[in-house]
């Protein structure tokens, strides 16, 4: 006879397992964090790809096309400001007369020049290209003011042999725009140049020819609508270099093949292009890539070298490549490339 203080045996089938459920809010913890935390991936555990949040998704100011083209407006409109008090209308001429166009392209040039420094905070960085981007710009300024000037005798005159009587008439605006994307060749030109980089000149003055050539093709409507002399000058050099400046940003974007997206860190949201043989990463200000407020990183922590179509990564400090400390490695398009706090995306155009 069964004692009765025995409790019946407790059974769990397979099918009992499988009516088991979570409840849906019940807080998820990654490895290596806390509920709650910001996740950046657990780099402990190398079999699996470490998750980034992109922080930089909506900091439009972060792209080239933007602070270019802002570089570009302030640039031309200080110009515009420091020459317009000696410029005479009609007849008569003063210095500003002879230096507004000079001093536009080379205050564009300086802007161009200084640009990505600033947006990356580099002082040292924009003091040093600035100066050069100055010298330069001025020197291109005064010889492309006279070749712009020698192209739109020519095509001032092709238009004025078909008829063409009046700035009213779309025909002189093409014929400026022509001229004027001279002007665009200088702004491309320092923009490489200060950067000692072939393609970056190439880029640079492909979209340099683009947007000055917009910028002149608006400037007599600008000048017609406003029918003022300083204003419609003010507003037609600002556009020359804000147009200038957001075509060499989308142009250099569309043309890229190999390139850095900050993913996190304080420039999340901005790229760096890799136009060099060798780039190099660190928290001295004279790397072609500054990482700063992050004192974890070596004045020159990291390198990338381009070796063909391959691309390799040279660690001198910790450097985590999709979650796997790395020292020296080929990356891949879409490997994630963590140094402190700082997470970049490597990415590659498909050839």
């Amino acid at each position: 006879m069964a004692n009765a203080d025995e409790k019946p045996t407790l059974k769990i089938t397979l099918e009992d397992l499988d009516k088991v459920t979570v409840a849906s809010n019940a807080p998820q913890v990654l490895a290596g964090g806390t509920s709650g935390a910001r996740q950046y991936g657990n780099i402990a555990e190398g079999s699996a790809d470490p998750v980034v949040a992109d922080e930089g998704k909506s900091k439009f100011y972060l792209q080239g096309w933007f602070y270019l083209g802002a570089a570009g407006l302030l640039g031309a409109l200080m110009a515009w400001a420091i020459c317009e008090p000696a410029f005479v209308d009609g007849q008569g001429h003063r210095w500003g007369n002879w230096w507004v166009i000079p001093m536009v392209v080379a205050f564009m040039c300086l802007g161009f020049g200084v640009a990505e420094s600033m947006v990356e905070r580099s002082v040292k960085k924009a003091m040093v290209r600035g100066g050069l981007a100055l010298l330069v710009g001025v020197v291109a300024g005064i010889i492309f003011n006279y070749l712009a000037g020698f192209i739109y005798l020519i095509t001032e005159g092709i238009v004025y042999e078909l008829g063409v009587r009046t700035n009213k008439n779309p025909a002189f605006w093409i014929a400026r725009g022509i001229a004027w994307m001279i002007f665009g060749v200088a702004g491309g030109l320092v923009y490489g140049v200060v950067d000692r980089s072939g393609k970056k000149i190439r880029f640079g003055i492909l979209g340099g020819i683009i947007g000055a050539g917009l910028g002149g093709m608006i400037f007599d409507p600008i000048a017609l609508l406003t029918n003022a002399g300083a204003p419609s000058r003010a507003v037609g050099f600002g556009m020359l270099g804000l147009a200038t400046g957001v075509a060499m940003g989308i142009v250099e974007s569309a043309l890229k093949d190999r390139w850095l997206y900050v993913a996190s860190g304080p420039l999340a949201g901005k790229q760096f292009i890799l136009y060099k043989p060798m780039t190099i990463l660190g928290s001295s200000q004279q790397n072609d890539i500054y990482l700063f407020k992050d004192t974890t990183i070596l004045p020159q922590h990291a390198s990338i070298e381009l070796r063909g179509a391959q691309t390799f990564i040279q660690a001198a400090g910790p450097v985590y490549v999709s979650g796997q400390p790395v020292k020296s490695r080929a990356l891949r398009s879409g490997d994630l490339i963590q140094l402190g706090r700082y997470a970049f995306h490597f990415r590659e155009k498909q050839r």
